[in-house]
Parts: structure tokens; sequence; C-alpha cells
């Protein structure tokens, strides 16, 4: 009797802890589950472990690294445009200060012209200066070669090839006459010739291959968006009038050296009011093409910021739906964690207690 007892005993007794470890393991595998859940906030790992979600969240990720790509574009681009836009206004404002007085210079009194020269020579470094400001280590008005200053030298300008040909070509305004200076210093404020143009090589070139390579911000499948403006060229309207380069910035950094470039001794030249009056004119045109630029720069500047909006707004919508399909209920899963671990223990402590139930311990009841 005690053999059959013993034989039923081992076969029930077999069941009962394979079924035991079968469950155990089944718990410990859910609950190191759900401890990867609450660490990562993920539902899995991998995308294997998503389910039928796993070709949504393939689908959606690369739509989402593309907008947020986008976006980041769009911010970078954004600080470079106000960077720009402050260094223009700055510019505009001092060619308008020179505007007003070439109105004078005719009638002032010959160590004002000077003195006006003086300042003009300042303005042209500080003019020089502001055409290299950087936003984020980037020169904003570099075009493609943004790692490098457009004016190299900004400080040294007045004694630059520019400035000591201009210089040069005014101070035989007595024996040339005033349209052989106009067009001496036209021709040297158009040059790109190493020496004379006081721009970078990478700036030295036609305005048309300048704007051909606008540098552009992507704003979607295909979609780029010109955001910058050339040191040594116009971006989006054309300088009008009879005496530009076709460069606002050119025929102010002209009018400034040839200012500059004045002397009292030269009042009474024949020709010195026809250069004072062409050079007033040039800036007047520069000033109107600047702020056009600008005002265009500006459109594109609040017409990102608006595609921008559209972006980050796609964006949430897209990581609101990745989220439904990868993203684990933390409050559901510490709750299941609690429970698992709970769960866990018991089994562990089921299983313990079945290697103490002997043989003699299982019969007792049945022969009492």
């Amino acid at each position: 009797m005690s053999g059959i007892g013993a034989a039923g005993f081992d076969g029930y007794g077999a069941g009962v802890v394979g079924a035991l470890l079968n469950d155990s393991a089944s718990i410990r595998q859910h609950l190191d589950t759900l401890v990867q859940q609450a660490g990562s906030g993920l539902l899995a790992g991998s995308y294997a472990g998503l389910g039928n979600g796993a070709s949504l969240s393939l689908s959606l990720a690369p739509q989402i690294a593309e907008q947020t790509a986008w976006s980041k574009g769009i911010d970078a681009a954004s600080g470079q445009m106000q960077v720009a836009q402050t260094a223009l206004a700055q510019i505009s404002s001092i060619a308008s200060t020179f505007y007003a007085d070439a109105a004078n210079l005719n009638g002032l009194d010959p160590s004002q012209v000077d003195s006006t020269a003086l300042a003009a020579r300042q303005a042209l470094q500080q003019v020089a200066g502001l055409l290299d400001s950087t936003d984020g280590g980037r020169y904003v008005f570099a075009g493609q070669d943004s790692l490098n200053p457009p004016v190299p030298n900004p400080d040294a300008i007045v004694t630059s090839g520019f400035f000591t040909q201009i210089q040069a070509a005014v101070a035989g305004l007595a024996g040339s006459g005033a349209p052989a200076v106009i067009a001496s210093t036209l021709a040297i404020a158009s040059s790109n010739a190493a020496g004379t143009s006081p721009f970078s090589a990478a700036l030295s070139q036609p305005a048309a291959n300048l704007q051909a390579a606008l540098p552009t911000v992507a704003t979607g499948q295909g979609q780029q968006t010109p955001f910058a403006i050339p040191a040594s060229a116009n971006a989006f309207v054309a300088s009008t009038g009879n005496s530009t380069t076709g460069s606002y910035t050119r025929d102010i950094l002209r009018a400034l050296a040839t200012i500059g470039s004045l002397s009292s001794s030269q009042v009474n030249d024949s020709g010195f009011a026809a250069l004072v009056q062409d050079t007033q004119a040039s800036l007047g045109g520069a000033i109107t093409a600047l702020n056009q630029d600008a005002g265009v720069l500006g459109t594109i500047q609040s017409n990102l910021q608006t595609e921008q909006t559209t972006l980050s707004q796609t964006s949430t919508a897209l990581q609101t739906q990745l989220g439904g399909v990868q993203d684990a209920d933390m409050a559901q899963t510490l709750s299941q964690l609690t429970q698992t671990q709970t769960q866990l223990q018991a089994s562990y402590q089921l299983l313990s207690g079945l290697s103490t139930y002997s043989l003699a311990k299982f019969l007792t009841p049945m022969m009492g």
C-alpha cells in the first residue's frame, strides 16, 4: 500500500512542482518586463516587442525625426536672420547720417570737412565690423563660407587697397575732374580683384554667383528657403540709380571711403560739389535697397516662424500617436509591478514549502 501511495505521490508531486515552476518562471518573466517598462517608460525595448504597433512606430519615428530636424534648422536660421537684421539697421542708420551730412558738405567750413572725413573713416571701420557679425560662431553675411569673416580685417580697412585706391582717386579730383573720380571709385568698389576688394575670396565674385548660392534652410520635403544676405551682394532686390555697383553694401563702403578721403583743401575745387552730389545720390539709393532687402528678409523670417509653429504642432500630434503604441502607462505599470512582485514571492514560498512536504506527511491524513 505504501508502494502504491509513494508512486501516486511521486506522479502527483512531480506534476504539481512542474506546474508551480512554470508559473513561477512566467511570473518572473512578466516581472522583468514590468521592471524594464518602469525604467524606460516604453512598452518594449525593440520594435518586435510592440506587436501590432511596430509598423506604426516604424512609420512615425522617421517623420518625427524629420520634423525635429526642420524645426532645429529654422531655429538656427532665425537666430542668424535676427543678428543680420540688427546689423543692417545699424548700417542703414550710419549711411543715413552721412547722407544728411553730404548735403551740407558744400557749405561747410573747410575744417568741418576734415572732421566729417575723419568720422567717415571711423564709420567705414564700423560698417566693415558689422558685416562680420556672427551668430553661434557663424558669420551671418558670409554666404556659404559662414565659418570665415566676410571682411577679413575690418579694423584695417582704412589701410586696405580698397580705401587707399579710392583715396588716391579722390586726391586727384582737381586734375582729373569729378566724372573721372566718380568712374574710378565706382570701378574700385565694384572690383573683385585681390588687393582691391575688401571682401573675402569667397565673396569677391560676381553677384549672380552669390545669389545663386544663397544659404537655405529646409522647411519640408524638397522645400528650401533662402535666409541670408551676402556682404558683397544684394540678396532679394536690385540696387537702382546711375552710380551704383549693384550692391548696397559696396555702395555704402564706397561712399564712406570717398567722404573719408576728402580734404579741406579741396573745397574750392571745381569738381568738389559734383563729387559730393554723386556720393549723396549713391548713398540714398543704397539706403533704399538695403531697407528693401531687409524687409524681404523680415518677411521670410516671419514666414519661417509660422512654418515652425506648424512643424511643432505636427510633431506634437505625431509624438502623441507614437506614444500611444510604444509608451507604457506608468501608473498601471507600477501597480502591476507591485502585484507581480507579491505573486512571485508567494510562488517562491509555495515551492519552498513543497521541499518539506514528505511522503509521511502526505499519507498521515489518509491513515488517520
